[in-house]
């Protein structure tokens, strides 16, 4: 079992940037691909990035890419996501999950943190 607690949310104006947190509990990260999810109000939950058990492999949804960064450190047992560029159309909960492999599907991840609001003002 896996307790993931997402942090590092919050309001701020186009343009801007945060990172998010992902912090685990329960047992090491390391053996679970991490992925990052979003669901804005009225929509469903959808596929933001994803990186592999190592952090080798990452992979974004096409209207991230260039703008947002995976990255992981084991050691901390912590996932992260760099958004930069920010534009209101990202204003959503940020969910964090894990899943024995990288994948882009909400169905392919065991466990699921509370989410962590990003609001962009314009």
């Amino acid at each position: 079992q896996v307790q993931l607690v997402e942090s590092g949310g919050g309001l701020v104006q186009a343009g801007g940037s945060l990172r998010l947190s992902c912090s685990a509990s329960g047992r090491a990260l390391s053996i679970y691909a991490m992925g990052w999810f979003r669901q804005a109000p009225g929509k469903e939950r959808e596929f933001v990035a994803t990186i592999s058990l190592g952090g080798g492999i990452t992979t974004y949804r096409d209207s991230v890419k260039g703008r947002f960064t995976i990255s992981r450190d084991n050691a901390k047992n912590t996932v992260y996501l760099q958004i930069d560029s920010l534009k209101p159309e990202d204003t959503a909960v940020y969910y964090c999950a894990a899943a024995p492999l990288v994948a882009r599907t909400a169905d392919d991840y065991r466990y699921w943190g509370q989410g962590t609001q990003v609001t962009v003002s314009s």
